[in-house]
């Protein structure tokens, strides 16, 4: 199995990987099979199912979708480009795809919320359309968006089959498909999960290559960051929920060297490193994918506590950190799931947490048992995590949860360095128990907003 730390961390825009990220390549993967066709299409169409219809506006996914049937794609995506565009269809109704023409798309009527019927293949399904003159379908595509980004055909999907796990198989020295494969390979090789993982995208990319975009997606995240310590304000969606890390961060600095300081303060600094990413992300700002944007503060709040307080961190090891959390966060999308609409959100931030947890625990030194160890831990105690969006927007409780994930998984890296590796469960179970429960669950509490927080607290 291998999947690249360059899917992993995908550079996008929010509030959600799966609603605004996906839908947008959905869409681009659309207009691409659309200019293979014969045909000159007159007009495109849009239905969305399930989590994508119950959640979808307060994730931002009819704009997400009218962006990429415009022909956007979220890493590149310029934010003023993406408003011009998003007037001009207001005005006119039409949409101008690169190589397309001009393509009648009024949202009112062409952009579909279906309540109604869910689609078989996962719960974030969409179906794009192209029409003719007469406004008769010419061509349709199904897509999944299932979780991080990744989408899928319809046909894709139906080619996987029984097997749920989400590998290519491209050859790569050391393809564990397991957290016991990855230990074994591990110790025959002498190899730390950081260096078996760099040969592995060593295949597709040059060292130079891997550590500039390692860098890049570090830079990425530390910007974010940066904006969301910075600014304050109210977060769009009609919560009117306050921007909070700046202010906290304010405070924060004002007690910087006070001898009285208590040592739990430090959960305020990486709880705020967390909410300010997702508060970026809640905002529609650029974010990189940690395994998603619902989840995106943890790693780099994780990485920003590292590198800022505790003592002998250096950028040098960041790419460890990032290889290591990566394989870990592969190891759970193969296995098990990283979208909170099938599992919920410990496949969001418990995935995350357990991906900050082994990156900074082999950042620290810790060996490959160890490095697993630390990963078991903070997946384990986020194990039966809903995910219950109140009015369906990436807010309550998305961004303080962050933070709590971001302390986990520090705690769970410090419990696994001060012991030997040897442990109980292994991550392996713990993959397939968040699978199993995630299965269970019921689904108004996976991304719907039909159950739990959503439900019982005001959200107007």
């Amino acid at each position: 199995m291998f999947l690249s730390v360059f899917d992993i961390f995908k550079i996008g825009v929010g509030p959600s990987s799966s609603h605004t990220m996906g839908p947008m390549v959905a869409a681009g993967r659309f207009l691409d099979a659309l200019r293979q066709q014969p045909f000159r299409a007159h007009g495109l169409r849009a239905s969305l199912h399930g989590s994508l219809a119950f959640t979808g506006k307060g994730h931002a996914t009819d704009r997400a979708t009218i962006l990429g049937l415009a022909g956007f794609l979220p890493e590149t995506m310029d934010a003023e480009a993406a408003e011009a565009a998003l007037a001009r269809n207001r005005e006119t109704r039409i949409l101008s795809p690169e190589g397309l023409g001009d393509l009648a798309f009024d949202p009112a009527r062409d952009l579909i919320f279906d309540y109604d019927r869910a689609l078989p293949g996962h719960a974030n399904g969409m179906v794009l359309m192209a029409t003719d003159a007469q406004g008769d379908v010419i061509f349709r595509e199904v897509y999944y968006s299932i979780g991080g980004g990744f989408v899928m055909t319809e046909a894709e999907l139906a080619a996987r089959g029984d097997d749920t796990r989400t590998d290519a198989s491209p050859k790569v020295p050391f393809p564990f498909a397991s957290a016991a494969e990855m230990l074994e390979m591990a110790e025959r090789s002498g190899r730390s999960i950081a260096q078996m993982k760099r040969e592995n995208e060593r295949v597709f990319r040059s060292d130079a290559e891997i550590s500039a975009g390692l860098r890049r997606i570090w830079q990425v995240m530390r910007d974010c960051m940066d904006r969301g310590l910075a600014t304050g304000g109210i977060l769009p969606g009609g919560l009117s929920i306050r921007r909070r890390a700046a202010a906290i961060h304010e405070a924060l600095r004002a007690e910087a060297g006070m001898n009285l300081t208590a040592p739990h303060v430090i959960n305020d600094w990486m709880s705020i490193y967390a909410m300010a990413v997702n508060e970026e992300n809640a905002a529609g700002g650029q974010v990189v994918t940690a395994p998603t944007n619902g989840a995106a503060g943890v790693v780099p709040a994780v990485i920003r506590y590292w590198l800022d307080h505790v003592p002998g961190a250096s950028e040098r090891q960041l790419d460890e950190f990032l290889l290591t959390a990566a394989a870990i966060g592969g190891l759970i999308k193969h296995n098990a799931s990283i979208s909170g609409a099938e599992c919920g959100c410990q496949a969001e931030v418990g995935s995350a947490s357990a991906m900050a947890a082994a990156g900074i625990c082999a950042a620290m030194g810790g060996s490959p048992t160890q490095v697993e160890n630390a990963a078991e831990i903070a997946l384990e105690h986020h194990l039966g995590m809903t995910c219950d969006p109140v009015k369906g927007l990436v807010q309550v409780p998305c961004i303080e949860r962050n933070g709590l994930g971001a302390i986990k998984a520090v705690s769970a890296a410090s419990l696994a360095l001060r012991g030997d590796g040897q442990h109980f469960v292994p991550l392996d179970a713990a993959i397939e128990t968040m699978r199993q429960t995630g299965r269970d669950m019921s689904d108004k509490y996976k991304e719907t907003s039909l159950g739990g927080l959503a439900v019982n607290v005001p959200n107007c």
